[in-house]
């Protein structure tokens, strides 16, 4: 009796903004010949990582080895939407040789290793490893330095202390299912910086990782891919603050498509996503915008006060240019300071 090989499958995670796109895309333009086929989830109206990934025009990753998955997280939606997605990449004539599941920015990555026990693909697939990518420039800043216990002991002491914070929860997490961990955009850090970056990831992790940096998500694929970790028979190695829930949710994060038109200079439109990230409670502004004249299309990033644009693609012949950028917060962020921010 022959015995199926399983087709590894590798989980990039990460926080918002910390270059998960980035990472996969350069994975899949070095990919040298290999069937790769790409699962992105999105949070939010619009779709912009699948876009973005599936603009690349890469042989042996074209787009419809590009699979979309835009109705919420990926962790919540395991049976509706991940595994027949999966199925659907693995029943195909040429399957894929390497599956490349880049999660939402909100995904926790231990139940998605969890669903790969599920018995329409545990004989199919594998968790080659658990990827973290890290914006190292946020967690130096002191981002997600804070230490649970510590802050725990703060509150008891000081009843006006808040620490409360479910972003951490979510940064700590992907640290702790991680079998290797890609401290991004390492090139904005100075010695100090990394040292400091390494010291408070390695504070989050109970367990040796490997640690690699990185600069604009060009890790050699050799790295990335073939970690052969079998993450899903190792569920006890990756402890998780959920590990008690039957479930989790993400009450605590919004999301909203906003129309902005056609910009006039790349610069004008930098200026108005700036405004818009200072409303309190935005997180993250991403999306597509038509600049006056000009044949490409725009690719617009904001993480904080970092804003970043380039252009990525020619528009399509009939293709709606119509901007829309997709603004993700915190529940309850004003909507309507953030259009009008973003109105100029």
């Amino acid at each position: 009796m022959t015995l199926l090989r399983k087709i590894p499958c590798t989980i990039v995670t990460g926080f918002l903004g910390a270059g998960k796109t980035t990472l996969v895309r350069h994975a899949v333009e070095h990919n040298d010949g290999r069937r790769l086929a790409i699962i992105v989830n999105e949070f939010g109206d619009v779709g912009f990582d699948g876009s973005l990934l599936a603009s690349c025009g890469v042989p042996g990753c074209d787009e419809d080895a590009v699979v979309e998955l835009a109705n919420g997280c990926i962790c919540c939606t395991v049976a509706d939407d991940f595994v027949p997605a999966l199925n659907k990449l693995l029943d195909r004539p040429e399957p894929p040789e390497h599956i490349l599941i880049e999660t939402s920015g909100l995904a926790l990555p231990k139940p998605l290793v969890q669903a790969f026990h599920w018995p329409a693909i545990r004989s199919r697939v594998t968790v080659d490893g658990v990827v973290a990518v890290v914006d190292g420039p946020a967690v130096a800043a002191g981002v997600f330095a804070d230490d649970p216990e510590a802050l725990a002991a703060q509150r008891a002491e000081d009843a006006s202390v808040d620490h409360d914070n479910p972003l951490e929860e979510v940064f700590e997490d992907q640290l702790l299912c991680a079998d290797l961990v890609v401290v991004n955009k390492a090139d904005r850090l100075d010695e100090a910086g990394r040292a400091a970056v390494r010291a408070t990831i390695e504070g989050h992790l109970p367990r040796a990782v490997k640690m690699v940096e990185t600069a604009h998500g060009a890790l050699d694929p050799r790295v990335l891919l073939g970690i052969n970790a079998a993450a899903e028979d190792d569920l006890a190695a990756r402890p998780s603050h959920h590990d008690s829930e039957d479930g989790h949710d993400h009450d605590d994060f919004d999301s909203v498509a906003l129309s902005v038109g056609t910009a006039g200079t790349p610069d004008d439109l930098a200026i108005r996503v700036g405004r818009a990230a200072e409303v309190p409670g935005v997180l993250r502004i991403k999306g597509f915008c038509e600049v006056q004249g000009k044949p490409m299309r725009l690719v617009v990033q904001g993480v904080g006060q970092r804003i970043a644009h380039h252009y990525d693609r020619p528009w399509r012949p009939g293709e709606f240019r119509d901007g829309r950028l997709v603004v993700i917060g915190l529940k309850g962020f004003d909507r309507d300071a953030v259009a009008t921010a973003l109105r100029g």
